[in-house]
């Protein structure tokens, strides 16, 4: 994937104690960029799977970034764990019943227009791409 032109305007070092204050800056950050109702809540609890993944799975935390271009709410996370093999396969299934993992990125990947995931043995990065509402020129 390409990267946008516009620089991130939010970064943020998270761990497990700071998940929940993530969420809350998500959410105001999202929504003063255009999201609203459904679309922002899909968008923040989207967020929160992958950070979540991070904190569990990706060496206990990782950096946010958050930002606006082109009409696009772009969030990337990443994470300094062991990455993830054939990352391009994981979440596009549903997740059997009884499954302890992998519902995080599968629900993520229904509440966004984009996700892609970069991992090697350094680390991985998702990439999550929401569409911001165009204003009304009424």
């Amino acid at each position: 994937m390409s990267e946008p032109d516009e620089a991130p305007k939010l970064e943020y070092d998270f761990d497990f104690g700071t998940l929940v204050m993530l969420r809350r800056l998500v959410n105001r950050y999202a929504a003063r960029h255009g999201l609203a109702g459904p679309d922002l809540y899909r968008f923040v609890v989207a967020v929160n799977e992958i950070t979540t993944n991070a904190v569990r799975h990706g060496g206990g935390g990782g950096r946010l970034s958050l930002w606006q271009a082109d009409g696009r709410l772009y969030c990337r996370v990443t994470d300094s764990g062991p990455g993830l093999p054939r990352p391009y396969e994981h979440g596009h299934r549903p997740v059997p019943p009884g499954s302890s993992s992998g519902r995080g990125l599968w629900l993520a990947r229904q509440w966004v227009n984009r996700l892609t995931i970069e991992s090697d043995s350094n680390g991985t990065s998702v990439t999550l791409e929401a569409a911001a509402p165009q204003p009304d020129h009424r």
